[in-house]
């Protein structure tokens, strides 16, 4: 697993010594040798290579990856340029978006702009078996990840957090610092989208936050490519 070399290595480098993520080092790897796995290794810990800890403004807060052929690649919700298929619940936010900021549609799923602008795609667990949802559910990640959040909770500057679906919302007594706002709402997902999802207004309520605090707001359009 490709390790993180930026400014997180402050908050989390402990994790890294810890006897449950020895462990996890040993399942992953394990599966990695005799299966498919979702992302590549080189591409799990992107989410933290392409957003260092000093530049988050939005954490957003997925599940598990994608657990299709050429999906995953380290960020939450997002897909690689050379997938032209957009996931179901990629669209929802899109079209939330949409309505919310009256960002067009675009032709792609990759949200690289948004983590370079400060947005921490995560997910809860950063590995998953091929075409298996939540595979790797209960063998690390979630203490691993739990720490990355506190690493953010414990900033002392504006935060947004986007916590969409139950398992995102479990994070919520995580999160107390006053400094930030925390937004909820159904998952995007086709099976919760119109539960409260659509019409969340979470992207103009992100911006507007930010703004009020002084903090340079999110381009949220992806162009298309």
């Amino acid at each position: 697993m490709s390790m993180i070399s930026n400014d997180w290595l402050d908050s989390i480098e402990d994790e890294f010594k810890k006897p449950y993520y020895k462990e996890l080092y040993t399942f992953v790897r394990e599966e990695y040798s005799k299966t498919v796995i979702y992302p590549p290794s080189d591409e799990i810990f992107n989410a933290f290579h392409f957003t260092p800890l000093s530049k988050v403004k939005v954490l957003l807060l997925g599940q598990d990856p994608y657990h299709g052929e050429n999906q995953a690649h380290g960020l939450s919700f997002s897909v690689p340029q050379s997938q032209r298929e957009i996931p179901p619940s990629l669209q929802n936010i899109y079209k939330e978006l949409s309505d919310d900021i009256g960002c067009y549609i675009p032709n792609n799923g990759y949200l690289k702009k948004w983590a370079d602008q400060g947005v921490l795609l995560l997910n809860t667990v950063l590995t998953v078996r091929a075409h298996n949802a939540n595979s790797h559910k209960g063998h690390g990640w979630e203490q691993f990840t739990d720490a990355v959040i506190q690493a953010v909770n414990a900033q002392d500057r504006p935060i947004v957090y986007m916590l969409w679906g139950k398992p995102a919302q479990t994070k919520i007594s995580m999160l107390n610092n006053p400094k930030h706002l925390v937004l909820k709402a159904p998952h995007p997902s086709p099976l919760s989208a119109y539960r409260g999802f659509f019409g969340c207004k979470h992207f103009s309520q992100a911006n507007e936050f930010l703004e009020s605090n002084g903090v340079a707001p999110i381009d949220w359009q992806i162009e298309n490519i």
